[in-house]
């Protein structure tokens, strides 16, 4: 393509993102057999998209069942997901992981600054007992840059964890800790933490361990237990290589180089608009050797000033590691 790989990451504005994602549709449209296949089904004349609104949306459950590439280079990783056991597994084949690692560090420092400037504690143990996860993958990458000695990941042994986290909190050293929902939960019903400067950073997902809680209670939960203002959240999944980052209440930005759309439940090729809940579609311009346009089985909405929440799961859809609690 003529658009340089790199210039994905540049986007400054919404024609230049219009711009990248009409050139990626079509080298996927033409060049990605299943999502080639999709669009024939469909019926779409692929010349006739000139908007990035019209694109088409692979249904996320194809990377269950097929390939999804785009190109005929070497697979260096397979990212697959979370599931109970039995349950059939996503698997995204990334020929370029400097892309997935660029678009992680680019976005985190979009949102929070150079990762040089903190220290990165992660409590994910259902993550690590596990291969393939891309999760992991981010944090062992951020752990590593962040260079800073007390960094790591803490497995059950919670009470390292609070003694790093005092510590930490007496030095004045910005630190995010990364965790999964029910370990973050696990960790606050042992300890109390008063940390006011700490980025609390959930990545959902109770994985059976507990009953599944409103985001307003679990969040007041831990805000009270870590004695911070506001927990964080990370909106990414296996099938993707960029997140979404929310600071707050449950609300969500995007990176630049990533949009969040809304479909109607009922029609699922009709976008809705701002403010109706619906299908969350997403475009990740950084998944342009696999598939950038996937329709999610998450329920969200978009507010007017486009960030936008996630709001539950389509019924029954699979349980999966990255899911975001009902509101």
């Amino acid at each position: 393509m003529s658009l340089k790989t790199k210039d994905i990451f540049s986007i400054t504005n919404t024609d230049e993102f219009n711009a990248h994602a009409l050139e990626i549709f079509k080298l996927q449209a033409k060049n990605c057999q299943v999502y080639c296949e999709y669009i024939h089904h469909l019926k779409i004349d692929v010349d006739q998209i000139n908007d990035f609104h019209q694109i088409p949306f692979l249904p996320i459950v194809f990377f269950k069942t097929h390939r999804i590439l785009s190109n005929d280079k070497p697979v260096e990783i397979t990212f697959s997901s979370s599931g109970t056991t039995g349950m059939v597994q996503s698997s995204h084949h990334v020929t370029d992981v400097k892309l997935y690692e660029q678009s992680y560090l680019q976005a985190f420092d979009q949102f929070y600054g150079p990762v040089s400037n903190y220290c990165f504690l992660a409590l994910l143990p259902s993550y690590q007992q596990r291969s393939g996860s891309s999760l992991i993958y981010m944090v062992n990458d951020l752990i590593e840059k962040s260079k800073h000695p007390q960094s790591g990941y803490f497995l059950y042994n919670h009470d390292d964890l609070f003694q790093t986290l005092n510590n930490l909190k007496e030095k004045k050293q910005p630190t995010v800790l990364i965790g999964v929902t029910y370990a973050l939960l696990d960790f606050i019903e042992q300890y109390d933490i008063d940390f006011p400067e700490l980025i609390v950073m959930e990545t959902g997902g109770m994985k059976g361990r507990r009953k599944e809680m409103v985001r307003e209670e679990l969040h007041d939960q831990l805000t009270k237990g870590f004695g911070v203002s506001a927990i964080h959240s990370e909106y990414g999944m296996t099938e993707l290589l960029s997140q979404a980052y929310s600071l707050g209440n449950g609300i969500f930005n995007c990176p630049d180089w990533m949009k969040v759309l809304i479909r109607d439940t009922n029609d699922p090729l009709t976008l809705i608009q701002n403010g109706k809940t619906g299908g969350i579609n997403v475009i990740d311009l950084a998944n342009i050797n696999s598939c950038s346009f996937i329709a999610t089985q998450d329920l969200g909405r978009i507010n007017p000033d486009g960030s936008f929440e996630v709001l539950g799961r389509f019924d029954h859809a699979d349980i999966r590691g990255c899911n975001l609690l009902v509101q």
